[in-house]
């Protein structure tokens, strides 16, 4: 892609102001090593030396879309607790508003802890809080979106989410009835609980799992026309502009007409997997509110997807990177 096409289109990124709404989290890392047994039973002793949080699930979204130049703004509920102080420090340290964060006295922060001895992931230890808000916490968090749209002009709306309760389907009714009242654009990262309550939205982005558990059906990852045939027939049953489903190291299939369906994953080194969905809706989402052409949001996002793979931990995608890794392969249009 030629430098100043690239270039065009980091500042149609940079043009976007987007209300991301879901669950949000502490990933917090314990790197060490292991060089002992321990006495008491037959497991590993991991010697810690190193601890660091960072920002997770709609929160590295959000850094993600920074990232790239746009203007995040999210939206979620954490607990009244010293996980919810440490998230509020991350979000101050990474400059990003607190304009849409609530506190519940109901509720714990949830927090992912990867401990890892070197480079390999020992063990995941999760702290949280998977029952869905109650209908009183439900209003408080629509009126603070509402508040939001009434005071600055969104783009586009991106729900992520990841089971953790903050995403009803009452809520996704209100928000999309209010976003498409506001001519404002609708981008999706779903999970199974919530995966058949979104109809009418712009851009609905499962992984293969997903999409799989999603509509109940079995079939192999590497059959994409009839993973393709399911994605146009449940299109066409919630009235989704565009679907995008992530097959990870085998690429991305998008459902919206376009004679190119599938987008082969681009050859990287991986060193973890975990965010490159954040870091997939992200730039598909940008792509979308920046009126850019179906297939260079595949391409992008996959291109993004994979680069944050070569990164350890949850990390957002490097603005950078992308910038010179787009310039050295063919975007059509």
């Amino acid at each position: 892609m030629e430098k100043l096409k690239v270039e065009e289109v980091f500042k149609k990124f940079s043009n976007i102001r987007a209300l991301v709404v879901g669950d949000a989290m502490v990933d917090s890392y314990m790197w060490g090593v292991v060089d002992r047994i321990s006495s008491e039973a037959p497991i590993p002793i991991l010697t810690i030396n190193r601890q660091e949080n960072r920002l997770g699930g709609a929160a590295n979204v959000s850094l993600n879309l920074q990232a790239l130049g746009a203007t995040p703004v999210l939206v979620s509920m954490v607990g009244n607790d010293m996980k919810g102080d440490i998230f509020m420090q991350l979000l101050e340290k990474r400059n990003l508003t607190d304009a849409g964060i609530l506190r519940s006295e109901s509720r714990e922060t949830t927090v992912k802890t990867r401990i890892l001895s070197r480079s390999q992931q020992v063990v995941r230890v999760d702290e949280e809080t998977a029952e869905l808000i109650s209908s009183q916490e439900e209003d408080v968090v629509f009126q603070r979106i509402e508040k939001l749209v009434e005071q600055q002009n969104f783009e586009i709306v991106i729900f992520v989410d990841y089971d953790k309760g903050i995403i009803t389907q009452s809520l996704i009714e209100r928000v999309t009835v209010l976003a498409k009242s506001k001519g404002i654009l609708i981008a999706v990262d779903p999970k199974k609980r919530n995966f058949n309550n979104y109809s009418e939205v712009n851009l609905f982005k499962p992984n293969f799992k997903e999409f799989k558990e999603g509509l109940k059906l079995n079939f192999d990852k590497r059959d994409f026309q009839s993973i393709l045939k399911a994605a146009e027939q449940f299109k066409k049953e919630k009235k989704l502009e565009i679907i995008f489903i992530t097959l990870s190291e085998l690429g991305v299939i998008i459902s919206n007409g376009v004679k190119q369906n599938h987008f082969p994953a681009q050859i990287r080194d991986i060193a973890d997997v975990s965010g490159a969905g954040d870091t997939v809706i992200a730039v598909a989402s940008l792509c979308l509110a920046a009126g850019l052409p179906t297939k260079f949001m595949a391409q992008l996002s996959n291109l993004a997807g994979g680069l944050v793979c070569e990164k350890s931990g949850v990390v957002p995608i490097d603005s950078e990177q992308l910038r010179v890794e787009a310039r050295k392969i063919k975007i059509s249009k």
